[in-house]
This record gives C-alpha cells, sequence and structure tokens, in this order.
C-alpha cells in the first residue's frame, strides 16, 4: 500500500452516486476536529478508521460504478475490519439481491431489497400511500442484547428521521435488525452485525437525531 499524506478518521465513499456534500459537511459539523475525506481511492478506504457508505439512485447503476471504479473489494473489506456505516442506497447493496433492476448486491448481509408492493399502500383509512416513501417518519430501535446498540446511544425511541426511497430491506435474519419504520406496514429501516451499521434514512438530512447518530459513530469503536 502505498504512504498516504492524509489519513481519514472518517471516509466516504465516493463511487459517483450519492448526496457527498451533505453527508461530508454533515460530519464536520459533529466531529469539526476529525479529518474527513471523501474519496474514491481504495487505499484511502483501507487506511481509514472509519467508513462511510452513503448512496442515492438505483442499485444496478451502484453496482456498476463499484466495479468500474476498483471499489468493490475495498466496500466489503471495509465493511468487515473497521466501523462502517451505509446509509440508504449503501444500505440496500450490502444485501444478497435486489428487486431493483433484478440486482445482485455486494452479498454482506442475507436476504433481498424488494419494492414497496403497490397493492399493501393504503393506511389506516384505506387512502393510497405514495411510492417512493418521501418524508420524515419515526425510527423504532429494536433490542440486540442486553443493550441498544451503541448508535442510538441519546437517541429517543421513535425519534423521526427522513426517508426518500421506494425500496426496502428484507433480511433473512431478525438477529440484524436494528431498527424498524411503519409505511404502511413495519419494514427494517436499519440493520447490525459486527462492526457494520446501516440506515435507510438520510441521518445527514435528519436534523438533531441524524446528526446524534452521526456523533456516536465517529467515537464508535465498533463493538457493542
Amino acid at each position: 500500500m502505498p504512504v498516504l499524506s492524509e489519513v481519514a478518521d472518517v471516509a466516504i465513499i465516493d463511487y459517483g452516486m450519492g448526496n457527498l456534500l451533505s453527508v461530508s459537511k454533515a460530519f464536520e459539523h459533529v466531529a469539526p476536529q476529525s479529518k474527513i475525506i471523501v474519496t474514491s481511492d481504495p487505499a484511502v478506504i483501507a487506511a481509514a478508521t472509519r467508513v462511510v457508505f452513503p448512496g442515492v439512485g438505483a442499485m444496478p447503476d451502484c453496482m456498476r460504478e463499484l466495479k468500474q471504479r476498483g471499489l468493490t473489494e475495498a466496500v466489503k473489506q471495509a465493511a468487515a475490519s473497521k466501523p462502517f456505516l451505509g446509509i440508504c442506497l449503501g444500505m440496500q447493496a450490502l444485501f444478497v439481491h435486489s428487486e431493483e433492476g433484478d440486482c445482485a448486491g455486494l452479498g454482506l448481509l442475507s436476504g433481498k431489497v424488494r419494492r414497496f408492493p403497490a397493492a399493501a399502500m393504503r393506511d389506516e383509512h384505506g387512502q393510497k400511500l405514495k411510492v417512493p416513501h418521501i418524508g420524515w417518519n419515526q425510527v423504532h430501535q429494536t433490542a440486540m442484547g442486553a443493550k441498544p446498540h451503541p448508535l442510538w446511544a441519546g437517541i429517543e425511541d421513535g425519534a423521526r428521521f427522513y426517508f426518500v426511497h421506494s425500496y426496502y430491506a428484507e433480511p433473512a435474519s431478525q438477529d440484524v435488525v436494528a431498527g424498524f419504520t411503519r409505511y404502511p406496514f413495519a419494514f427494517t429501516c436499519a440493520v447490525a452485525q459486527d462492526m457494520l451499521f446501516a440506515v435507510q434514512f438520510h441521518p445527514e438530512k435528519s436534523q438533531a437525531a441524524g446528526l446524534r447518530l452521526l456523533a456516536n459513530f465517529v467515537t464508535w469503536d465498533g463493538l457493542r
């Protein structure tokens, strides 16, 4: 590995998709003393203390861009070796398969990503709900062992976060589920496995609760 002039406290993966500026500015706000680097360099990702995998857009485009930029293995290795945060599409891509484009994901988490089924999208009054799911919604934290996950520290159960998505993750095991949201049925919106934590919502757009989650990630040692 080449000698790096800078080692990131938080490396934000740039694969050509995602609101990188919003994510980086949010981290700079919660951790002004930390070195935040937006990068597409696998060496920088490998050397970083923590890694963030953001994303917006379509799964097939995500997987293609990761491959073309030589980032697929860098993402997999980072998720297995250091505190790692996936956001929105960066959560969905961790699973085995997505219905969006009938596309294979990274396979780091067992399960599938499904589109919200049109027939089920009715509220309690029978009114049709829109897809994509856009706006603020409550996140219900799921107990994982004897205590909540460290990234929920200081965040009230049921706090509201900002969502923009048409697809949702369906893990093969409930053991990885760290949070869920209802729209209109309960779907997984946060997952955790070892040093990996990923969310369907956008913490960088979720005001105080989102900033607290990012601040928790900056100090998280990867343990539970």
